[in-house]
């Protein structure tokens, strides 16, 4: 299925790669991905293999740390600050008492649990 675009605050934008119908407050794992604006190289850099963070990759870390200690009904697994975006893997528990915002402005609604698939 191909992507269309949308306009959006007068830029492009893939449209979103959500489940339709699937409550993201559900408990279980959850994939993360985010990227730098232009996908530009402001975390640090990859020096002989490894990832080294400049001062804004610190406080990616830091605040995805802090994320945990936040918000108790989150568990962090893996996770992964690369040049210009950020990988995770984070677990939702205890989703009865979770609201999920979206883009700071629409709560979405609570629906009967759903299995994972």
């Amino acid at each position: 299925m191909k992507r269309e675009t949308i306009l959006y605050k007068n830029k492009y934008r893939i449209k979103s790669a959500r489940l339709q119908g699937w409550n993201y407050a559900s408990g279980g794992y959850y994939f993360v991905t985010i990227c730098s604006f232009d996908r530009n190289c402001i975390f640090g850099e990859i020096i002989n293999d490894k990832m080294e963070l400049n001062k804004n990759g610190g406080i990616v870390h830091q605040e995805w740390e802090k994320t945990f200690e936040m918000r108790p009904e989150l568990r962090r697994d893996e996770y992964c600050i690369m040049p210009n975006h950020f990988h995770a893997v984070a677990r939702i528990i205890n989703s009865d008492q979770i609201v999920v915002e979206t883009h700071g402005r629409a709560s979405l609604r609570k629906t009967p649990k759903q299995p994972c698939l």
